[in-house]
Order: C-alpha cells, then structure tokens, then sequence
C-alpha cells in the first residue's frame, strides 16, 4: 500500500510544513436536490449547465473540508454525461478526494440519479476535478498529505497521478499556442 508521507506517491505537501494527512472519508460530501422545471432543457431532463455547475459546488465543499482553506477550480476532467436525470427525480453528487499533491489536490464528484417513486439509482456522470489552495492574497498554499488506506486508495490516487500529468502537458501545449 502507498505510503501517504512518500514523496513519490503525489499525496505529501511541502516538507516545511507539519500538516497532518487526512482521510478521504472525513472530506466525503453529499448533496441531494429534486430536479425542478426551471433546472431543465424543453425535453423535461436537467441541463448540462446546471449538472456542471452542482459537480463544481460538491467537489469544492470536499477539497474546502480537506484544506480547510479557500479553494479554488483549478481544471474539470472527463466529464461525462453517461445518462439523463429528468424533473421530479433526485440528483445526488458524491465527492471525495481522490489525490494530494503540494498544493492541489483532486476530487472526484460522482453524480447520480434517483427515480422518485421507485427509488431505483443509475450512475449518470463522473467528473475529477483540481482545486488549488489559496490564503486570503490569493497566494497558494500547502493542502494536507491525503492518508492512503487501502491498496483501492493507492489505485485512485495512481490514477489521479496520471490524469494531472496529461492535464499539465495539455496546459503545456495550450500556452505554446498562444
């Protein structure tokens, strides 16, 4: 299993820093709302907007659990929008942090949807997103080691590792364009 302290693993902050590694579970967040009329596109199902801008509030209450700093967005990845969720039905995003890194970490926010009146759940879309810890200038600032518990948490935070370096050499390639 990833040791949470190890500097290769992409879950340590700065070494001049005592700040003790967190469980996922304590930054885990949870939001329910019911899918209004005023929330949805002419076919009666919720607009991608609107799921985007839920996604966005789940992950951030996750990474401001985590920091307990102010966070900002820093990237959205593979945001995928598997099935509809139509008005009078629940939606229900689940984050949690997925990876720490100096002073960044990533967040998985899963959305789902929930019939009403049978209560059946469907996995609708699946989004990781970076936020960046910031202090009151808006300078960055060191986020806590994420503590690694399980050889499944190694996984995550592997496959995380992989996402932010594709997500740094795409931003590498964008700033060469301009």
């Amino acid at each position: 299993m990833p040791n949470a302290a190890d500097p290769s693993s992409g879950s340590t902050s700065s070494s001049s820093s005592p700040l003790t590694p967190r469980r996922s579970a304590e930054s885990a967040a949870e939001m329910v709302q019911v899918v209004l009329p005023n929330d949805a596109n002419p076919l009666g199902f919720i607009l991608g907007g609107t799921v985007m801008h839920l996604v966005d509030i789940a992950g951030a209450i996750a990474s401001f659990r985590h920091a307990r700093r102010r966070v900002v967005t820093a990237a959205v990845d593979d945001l995928v929008f598997l099935h509809p969720i139509k008005v009078g039905d629940l939606i229900i995003l689940k984050a949690r942090v997925t990876c720490t890194f100096s002073t960044s970490l990533e967040v998985q926010v899963d959305v789902f949807s929930e019939e009403s009146l049978t209560g059946k759940r469907q996995l609708t879309s699946r989004a990781y997103l970076t936020f960046v810890a910031i202090d009151e200038a808006g300078n960055r600032v060191p986020v806590p080691p994420l503590l690694l518990e399980s050889d499944e948490d190694g996984r995550v935070a592997a496959a995380a590792r992989v996402r932010r370096e594709q997500r740094l050499q795409r931003r590498v390639l964008s700033q060469a364009q301009e």
